[in-house]
């Protein structure tokens, strides 16, 4: 009797460890170099081109995915897409109720930031191939404020949505190389509205062991926005440029 509760006891503890093997939490940061490139405004009308200077951005993620077959991973993520930019006017411009006459020189500080909740299911997973499929809730939000460069005229326009997303991942591995080739990507196509975030890089397992995994990242990201009356905002912009990043697996 004893030998069988002792039996029941170590299958049972390792149960437990199996299950904790096979549940990972996933965090990772990347810091994005881009240059920002299009035009924005109140209505189709009365948009213009900021010449947006490049910027520094960072993002971060944390994931958690289970071995439980019907319930789907989760993956937040934030990513800020600031920038400024200064153009002359080369017609009437209305933005946030302000109207600005043609040929003053005016300033933009475009602040957008949005964070992706994304449920997503492993359709492969081994060390050759990893691919993901799922939808995302981007949470998106717009900070947006004009003035012209002499005097007192300026404008405002805030604007927040909840935008559904495809969600894409795969992860092919490079046999004995510790180096991986990835692309992940959102994507939404509907109306006049069409928005997509990818990156596609390389990493590399720069530690592997029982206790903590971590890869370097290095890449490439592009994100779109051609946003048909978010909140009275217009806009076709685009961000691109290479990343550096890293990822810690628990």
């Amino acid at each position: 009797m004893k030998k069988i509760v002792i039996a029941v006891s170590l299958l049972a503890l390792m149960s437990m460890s199996t299950k904790a093997d096979v549940v990972g939490v996933y965090i990772g940061g990347q810091v994005w170099d881009n240059e920002a490139q299009g035009v924005f405004g109140e209505k189709n009308n009365y948009q213009q081109n900021f010449n947006f200077s490049d910027q520094q951005q960072g993002s971060a993620f944390i994931a958690v995915e289970h071995p439980l077959p019907l319930i789907p991973n989760i993956k937040i993520s934030k990513t800020k897409l600031d920038t400024d930019g200064t153009t002359t006017l080369n017609s009437d411009y209305i933005f946030g109720e302000t109207s600005f006459a043609d040929g003053i020189d005016v300033n933009t500080v475009f602040n957008v930031s949005y964070v992706d909740y994304t449920l997503y299911y492993e359709l492969f997973d081994n060390d050759l191939l990893t691919f993901d499929f799922g939808i995302t809730a981007r949470d998106i939000k717009a900070d947006i404020n004009v003035k012209a460069a002499e005097g007192s005229l300026a404008g405002n326009l805030k604007s927040s949505a909840i935008i559904p997303l495809l969600y894409v991942s795969t992860v092919v591995g490079l046999p004995f190389t510790g180096f991986n080739v990835f692309v992940h990507g959102n994507l939404l196509t509907i109306d006049d509205n069409t928005l997509y975030d990818y990156q596609a890089g390389i990493s590399y397992e720069l530690l592997d062991n029982i206790a903590v995994d971590l890869n370097l990242t290095l890449g490439y990201r592009s994100v779109k926005l051609e946003l048909e009356d978010l909140d009275n905002l217009y806009a076709d912009l685009d961000f691109k440029g290479v990343f550096v990043g890293a990822v810690l697996h628990f």
